[in-house]
C-alpha cells in the first residue's frame, strides 16, 4: 500500500502579518504631536504655582504664536485642558502647546543674534576707548572658540 504524504497549503505568515514586540519606553509627558509642516511647536507657560499667568501667554500670541488644539490631532492622545479658558487646548501641568510659523522664528533668531553682535562691538569699542592711555594697552580680544575633545596639543617647539 501507498502512504499518502499530507501538504500543508497553508499559507505562510510574512513580515507584514507578523507584529513586532514594541519595546518599553519611559513615558514622557511632554510628548506633542508632530508640527505642521512650516511650524514648530513649543510648550509656553500658562500657569505658575497654580495661578494663570495672563501676562505670558498674551505676550507669546503677539509674537506670533498659536495655541494648538487637541482636535487638530485627534489621532494623537495627549491631555488636554478641561475648562477655563483655554478648554480644549493640548495642555500638560500648567502648560500648553502653541505652534509658530518657522519664518518668525528665523527673523526673531536673526534679530537676537544682531542685538548679541552689537552688544559686543559696543564692548570691544568701550574697551579701544579705554586704551588711549599709553600704560594700558589693551589688544582687541579673539572671539574664536576652539574645541579639542582630548585630542593631543601640537607642541610647538618651545619650552
Amino acid at each position: 500500500m501507498a502512504e499518502q504524504l499530507s501538504i500543508d497549503k497553508s499559507p505562510r505568515s510574512t513580515r507584514q502579518t507578523e507584529s513586532r514586540k514594541r519595546s518599553w519606553v519611559r513615558p514622557n509627558r511632554l510628548d506633542a504631536p508632530p508640527a505642521p509642516p512650516g511650524f514648530k511647536h513649543r510648550w509656553i507657560r500658562a500657569e505658575s504655582a497654580g495661578r494663570e499667568d495672563r501676562m505670558n501667554i498674551a505676550s507669546k500670541i503677539r509674537e506670533g504664536y498659536e495655541l494648538v488644539r487637541a482636535e487638530d490631532h485627534p489621532d494623537f492622545v495627549i491631555p488636554t485642558v478641561d475648562d477655563g479658558r483655554h478648554a480644549g487646548v493640548i495642555g500638560v501641568g500648567g502648560l500648553v502647546l502653541a505652534k509658530i510659523p518657522v519664518e518668525i522664528v528665523e527673523e526673531r533668531n536673526a534679530y537676537y543674534q544682531q542685538q548679541t553682535r552689537d552688544q559686543i562691538n559696543a564692548v570691544d569699542n568701550d574697551l579701544m576707548k579705554a586704551n588711549a592711555h599709553s600704560s594700558m594697552v589693551i589688544q582687541r580680544p579673539d572671539r574664536k572658540s576652539r574645541t579639542s575633545f582630548g585630542s593631543p596639543k601640537q607642541d610647538s617647539g618651545e619650552e
